[in-house]
């Protein structure tokens, strides 16, 4: 009977609801089918911080993979509330040319979907941060970054960019963040690294070694995630159900990322005579940022174009990061979305295909995008600088070197990600024992500590 009552109870809901509510119009279903492309749009995104999460995790090495999953977990939960707190405001409320200065804690906001949306934007500009100071950066020394990155840094170059600041006025182009989101994270990065120093054992004299990740199957779901969670970071900053944009928008968003993949693998086959897996993944992610700036303002042939360019300057920038600057960056991170993000804010004012140089459009375009990029870098660098510099005096932002070579997983969190078992078989064979000795080599390289198997002695 109680079942049969809330049945009637609430099919009588229904139709009183209907009766008394507004006239649906052609307006309201827009209205309906935008608002809920932009959610599902925002979700996509949110997800976004899963593929973060196994790029960096596998791309490194497996005794700091906790570490990495909780940093990424830390910063999508510390940036969401931060935003709502400040940074929205700061971004998006009343404008003086450089920031905001109202709809703190959304005070006023009636669009609660275009914040959502923003707010996990915020977020992935920080989570950049992350894998390039992977394995050596104290957890509190990042966090306190996080909290300026999302809470200042970040939302004054949104402000600039997508606020109507100063340099939106000039009529620069970012349609959906290669400067805005995927520069200023990779600036901060830049500068995290310079300040922290590379990780033990990666520069000695003037040789590099190379350090692998524990697990490239990871890193490559990560990227398909990344790759999944892109057509709703670029088709959603459409902010509509647009039939037209919306489908030009995600295919160039395919287009290009396909063709950084190609590109990649094949110029490391030139460069380094065999295909390097890592640089052929993050060769996707390099595409996908260097068409984020103009997704919507290029052809699809341009956007072939820009992912195949962003694969190839994507495998010298690691190359010069990593030998000349020395800057040890453990996923790529600063030049997939530094070096492929100033690429694509500045492939806009050649591809743009109402203002680009090669339309006809002259070189006004390519010149506001280069002062536009100089801004960000210059703010960014300046802010994250300070912010650092003044962690590194008052308390030092690196983990001991004790602490690094055991691992982050434990001397951050106590524990581990994973549970290393080994089974000696019981053979005196000189391949058993050789095999046996690598196993436990391996494992100490992981930072758990193996006891060496004692030799038997033949009476």
């Amino acid at each position: 009977m109680k079942k049969k009552i809330l049945s009637v109870t609430a099919i009588g809901s229904l139709f009183t609801t209907s009766a008394f509510a507004a006239p649906v119009t052609a307006e309201s279903v827009q209205l309906s089918l935008d608002t809920m492309w932009v959610m599902i749009a925002a979700i996509l995104v949110f997800f976004m911080h899963a593929g973060f999460a196994m790029v960096e995790s596998g791309f490194t090495r497996a005794k700091n993979t906790l570490n990495i999953l909780m940093k990424n977990i830390l910063t999508i939960s510390i940036g969401s509330v931060l935003y709502f707190l400040v940074g929205y405001g700061i971004m998006f409320g009343n404008s003086n040319g450089f920031f905001g200065t109202s709809g703190f804690a959304l005070s006023g906001v009636e669009d609660v979907g275009f914040f959502l949306f923003q707010a996990v934007f915020a977020a992935t500009c920080a989570t950049i941060i992350s894998g390039a100071v992977a394995e050596r950066m104290k957890l509190s020394s990042y966090l306190i970054l996080t909290v300026l990155m999302t809470g200042a840094i970040y939302p004054v170059v949104g402000h600039w960019v997508w606020g109507g600041g100063w340099i939106s006025e000039l009529g620069f182009v970012d349609f959906a963040g290669s400067t805005v989101v995927h520069l200023t994270g990779a600036v901060g990065a830049l500068f995290a690294v310079l300040f922290l120093g590379s990780r033990i054992g990666k520069y000695e004299g003037k040789k590099v070694n190379a350090i692998p990740g524990h697990s490239i199957p990871l890193g490559a779901l990560g990227v398909f995630i990344l790759w999944f969670g892109w057509f709703g970071f670029n088709g959603g900053s459409s902010l509509a159900a647009d039939p037209t944009l919306v489908p030009i928008v995600i295919s160039t968003t395919l287009l290009s990322a396909s063709a950084g993949v190609i590109s990649s693998a094949l110029y490391s086959r030139i460069r380094f005579k065999k295909i390097d897996p890592s640089i052929t993944l993050n060769g996707a992610l390099g595409g996908l940022v260097g068409i984020t700036a103009g997704t919507a303002n290029v052809s699809l042939v341009g956007a072939i174009v820009i992912g195949l360019i962003a694969g190839v300057i994507l495998v010298e920038g690691i190359r010069f990061i990593d030998v000349v600057l020395r800057a040890d960056d453990p996923v790529g991170a600063v030049a997939v979305h530094g070096i492929c993000g100033i690429w694509g804010t500045l492939a806009v004012g050649l591809f743009d295909t109402a203002n680009g140089l090669f339309y006809g459009g002259g070189a006004g375009l390519l010149g506001v995008q280069a002062i536009g990029v100089g801004a960000v870098i210059l703010w960014t660098g300046l802010a994250v600088s300070a912010v650092v510099f003044a962690m590194k005096s008052l308390g030092g932002i690196r983990v001991t070197r004790e602490e690094e070579l055991a691992g982050l997983d434990y001397s951050e969190h106590g524990s581990n990600a994973y549970e290393f078992k080994e089974s000696l078989m019981s053979s005196s064979s000189p391949q058993t024992a050789n095999a046996t000795g690598n196993l436990v080599e391996r494992l100490n390289q992981l930072g758990t500590t193996v006891k060496q198997p004692e030799t038997r002695k033949t009476v």
